[in-house]
This record gives C-alpha cells, structure tokens and sequence, in this order.
C-alpha cells in the first residue's frame, strides 16, 4: 500500500475502496474528444487534473479516484489543510481570497475542478485565468441555488436565486449563500462557455470525513441507543448523497460526461425519513426506539429543522420539492448510490477515528440535555391532548 493511500485512509478511516478519473490543455482545446454517453466505461485516457481545493472532505476522495484511474493530479490551495495528504501529489500555493493565483499562470491542465469556491468572485479570478489554458471547468455548486424547491419533481428548470429574487443589490459585499453559488456559477459559465463548463448542484454530502456532523448526527445518535426523539411522522423525504458517490461520479464525468447542469442527490427515489432512520439502526447493535414527534409541535419547542434535526425538513410551506429531485438523467450519466448501510458503516468508523475533542459534542443535531427535555415536553403534551 503507498503512503499516499495510507494518509489518506488514515483521515478518512473509511470503509471501502476507491477507482477512478481522466481530461486536455490549451494545444488540445482544437481537437476536443466527442464525450460519450455514459461517462466511465471503457478505459479513461490519462489526463492532468487541476484541483482547486482538495484536501478537505470531498477533495481528498477525488484525488484518490482519479489517481486509481490514472490521472495525474494537482492541488491548488492555501497549504494550510491536511498537507501530509498524497506526498507523491504536485502541490501550488496560492490564495483565491486574496488573488494570489501566480502558482497557475503559465501551466496547462486537461480539467479544473473548483471544489473551494464560495464566492463568485474566486470564480471569475480562476476561471478566467484558466480559460484558455485548461480544457474543461468542474464547478462544486449545491442544491441552495435554487430560489424554489416547491416543485415535484424538482429538475435543473426550476428558477435559481437572482440578485431580485434574493432582495439584494448588485454590489453587496455580504451575499445570501444560495445566490453567491448561482452567481459563482455563471462565472465559469462566462469563461468557458456552455460547452466547455460542467456545473453540479449536490445536495447534503454525507459519509466519511463530514466535519459538519450533519449526518454523522444520526448514526451517532442511533448508536448511543436509548429513546430517540425522531422528526415528523417518518413520510417526510430525504435525498442526501455520499461523498464517494458524488466524488467518482464528477471524475468520470469530468472524463467524458457531457457539459451541462447536473443535480446530484439520492437515492434516485426519495428514501423516507422513517426509512432512513431504520436503516441506520440496522447498522447498529444498540438497542433503541424512535419516538416521532410532530412536526410543528417540534418548530413550537424551537427545534430548527436541518440544525436540532439534521437531513429532516417537513415537506410542505414551500419546500414540497426539497428531498423530491428527478434524477433520472443523472443516473443515466452513470450515478451509482452505494447501500445506506455502507455509508452509515464508514461514518461511524470515521467518527469513532476522530479525537474525542471531536466527538463530543457534534456540531450539529441536538444535545442529550435538550433531546430528553424536548422529549419530556411532548410526552406531557401528548398526555394532556389524549387526557391521560
């Protein structure tokens, strides 16, 4: 095994292998191959992939797929993040922030792909210098583009947050997070060109090496067994999606996908949140039970749906469509989702592999203290509705 694997398992700790990546430079541009249908079959060609960001959570299991698939990668980024990552890997300092991208000028990559952007302006900096020297941009956008999740099915159609659906002037130097993707967006769009520029908007990225405890909240949770204060009536959908999953995905794509606007949520069919639950005590050993709590009894107790309660948001006051995406086309460009149980699996081993100072408390979802109080209240509310 090379170091490169060892350090990168070693963060991760996760379950599972990984596979692998492949794109041209500007004496390619001419020339570009016709990308087939369905992205990773066959062989990839070799190809020289620039990745803005990469060392933390998504970036690191792209960089290990697409050096299985035999593609040479190169980190752009401060150096300031898990730097003992991929040692065999060429690494280029610099700082979008503050446009500092010396370490890109003059060099010529087959792909780039901007995982680290949150403002379009590091999108205009990057993807302009880059335009004429790198054959396709990736852009890691996120399903808070869109200004409307009341449709179902929702699709790339739905109308994304403008500067007049958000209520905010051009110019402002604070931007509501959804419309400073959209707008980061249309900037590798502007650069590249349609035909040039693969945008993907991921939903909620779960699985090993989530520091956001957003997900790692419930198989936590279920593990510790006891009464679990669970949301809702268990009907509500969740589409969330794996970081290995969404990794290999976008590198194939990157290969030979077509450009365009994806989604990139799963499972292709909603999982319910009662099913999602169940699944993950499947997982455990821990005995544990569930008791759903109503859901606007839950907003009355100040319990935040997507904070206390992380993946859950009751599908109704306009986010019907929020967990409801047609994936169709998606799957059909070669997106696979792995079991549920293989996810929850790598989350706890990768949970269980961090300090303990990182354990506890989660970063998200609800304390012990405030669970069981919440949990209290309803069992008197519940008690004095039925007139026990």
């Amino acid at each position: 095994m090379s170091r490169d694997r060892r350090a990168f398992l070693k963060l991760t700790a996760a379950v599972g292998g990984a596979v692998g990546l492949g794109l041209a430079g500007p004496e390619r541009l001419a020339a570009r191959p016709i990308w087939s249908a369905v992205p990773g079959v066959g062989r990839p060609r070799a190809l020289r992939i620039l990745i803005l960001g990469g060392t933390s959570f998504i970036g690191p299991h792209q960089v290990e797929y697409a050096r299985s698939r035999g593609h040479e990668v190169t980190l752009f980024n401060r150096g300031r993040t898990n730097t003992h990552l991929f040692p065999g890997v060429e690494k280029l300092v610099g700082d979008r922030a503050t446009g500092d991208l010396a370490a890109l000028r003059g060099r010529s990559w087959d792909v780039a792909i901007d995982n680290s952007a949150t403002d379009p302006t590091w999108v205009r900096g990057s993807a302009r210098l880059l335009a004429d020297s790198v054959g396709r941009y990736v852009f890691v956008s996120t399903r808070s583009t869109y200004a409307d999740t009341s449709r179902i099915p929702m699709t790339i159609e739905a109308p994304v947050w403008t500067y007049e659906r958000a209520g905010v002037a051009p110019g402002s130097e604070r931007l509501p997070y959804g419309l400073s993707k959209a707008l980061a967006e249309e900037e590798a769009r502007q650069a590249f060109g349609t035909d040039r520029t693969l945008v993907f908007r991921p939903g909620l990225i779960i699985g090993p090496g989530d520091r956001t405890d957003r997900f790692t909240y419930w198989p936590v949770r279920v593990h510790r067994g006891g009464e679990i204060l669970a949301p809702g009536d268990g009907s509500d959908p969740v589409q969330i999606i794996d970081v290995r999953d969404f990794g290999e995905w976008l590198i194939r794509m990157a290969e030979d996908g077509p450009a365009g606007t994806f989604n990139a949520v799963g499972p292709a069919v909603p999982r319910p949140m009662d099913e999602l639950l169940y699944g993950i005590r499947a997982v455990t050993t821990t005995e544990s039970t569930f008791t759903w709590v109503d859901a606007d009894f839950l907003v009355s107790a100040g319990v935040r749906p997507y904070a206390e309660m992380p993946v859950w948001r009751p599908a109704r006051d306009g986010a019907e469509g929020f967990a409801r995406f047609d994936m169709s086309r998606e799957v059909e460009l070669g997106l696979t989702f792995r079991s549920l149980a293989d996810t929850t699996a790598a989350t706890l081993e990768y949970h269980f592999s961090r300090p303990a100072s990182e354990q506890d408390p989660l970063r998200a979802g609800l304390s012990a203290e405030r669970e069981e109080e919440v949990l209290a209240l309803w069992r008197r509310t519940w008690r004095g509705e039925r007139g026990d």
